[in-house]
């Protein structure tokens, strides 16, 4: 299923999106009321969600919802630094040993067709067009050959980066995290959709011009060995969004450089998910 969280009729809710139609959630006594407490249900409620969809009752056009972030609001927003060889090569950077993550704060999260700003404070907006996944169930101490039964699925992320501001920390978390720099959607895609997380192909546009075009299958770090290695630091929950890493074709490394504009979209496209389109603005 596609899931989505969006607003109709001034009310938000959850639901799953059927060809242009999303089929409300809301309302049925076995399905919780909000998707992080949809995703902590487990099978239960996605048994009810499929129920809900194959009745064929309970839908909206899509064209009258406004779709949010699919959690809007996650615990934990991490990132995965440096995971694509062709990345590493146009930063000359050193490939990593292990796994290198940031945070990216919840505040950050925008949704599908929701603008980008340019903060008032530096022009060097970039984007990173990633793929993600969201934790589906409390877990600690993952072995590698049973992290993916902990993912509820998967969207798409990008990891908008202000540069200046980005590596004027080692932590990079204050660069990754102004307001608008969390896109997350249009939908999060249940991981039975998805054959082989590791071989998605992977596209982000400016506008018409193709900036990055690669594949997940060249991650260093899969997603499974993501979840096993932050696993032994921390409790992953139900709603915690994992972005997995961008690959070449960033603004910062294009001369001249590709930094993001008020008046251009950004598209990020993955095979069997979809496409996260955002305008850019400047910060009102």
């Amino acid at each position: 299923m596609k899931l989505v969280t969006f607003i109709h009729n001034n009310y938000t809710r959850f639901g799953a999106v059927i060809d242009n139609e999303v089929v409300d959630g809301v309302g049925e006594c076995d399905l919780p009321m909000a998707m992080m407490n949809f995703l902590a249900a487990g099978e239960p409620a996605l048994a009810a969600m499929r129920k809900r969809v194959a009745s064929g009752n309970h839908r909206i056009p899509l064209a009258d919802v406004k779709l949010l972030a699919p959690v809007p609001k996650p615990g934990k927003f991490l990132a995965i630094a440096l995971n694509y060889p062709d990345h590493i090569a146009e930063t000359g950077r050193d490939r990593p040993e292990y796994p290198s993550f940031f945070s990216k704060l919840s505040a950050c999260v925008i949704g599908h067709g929701d603008a980008i700003q340019r903060p008032k404070v530096s022009d060097k907006l970039d984007y990173e067009g990633e793929l993600a996944f969201i934790i589906g169930k409390r877990c600690r101490h993952v072995p590698v050959e049973h992290a993916q039964k902990v993912i509820a699925g998967f969207t798409i992320a990008n990891d908008v980066s202000v540069r200046d501001w980005q590596f004027r920390s080692p932590t990079f978390t204050v660069g990754k995290s102004f307001d608008t720099c969390g896109p997350l959607g249009p939908f999060l895609v249940t991981k039975d959709e998805i054959a082989d997380p590791h071989n998605l192909n992977l596209k982000t546009w400016v506008d018409d011009e193709l900036r990055q075009n690669s594949n997940t299958k060249h991650m260093l770090f899969n997603c499974y060995e993501m979840i096993s290695y932050l696993s032994q630091a921390m409790t992953l929950e139900p709603g915690d969004v994992i972005s997995t890493g961008t690959p070449s074709g960033v603004g910062v490394k294009m001369e001249p450089r590709g930094y993001l504009k008020p008046g251009q979209t950004v598209t990020v496209e993955i095979e069997g998910i979809g496409r996260l389109v955002n305008p850019v603005i400047d910060e009102p």
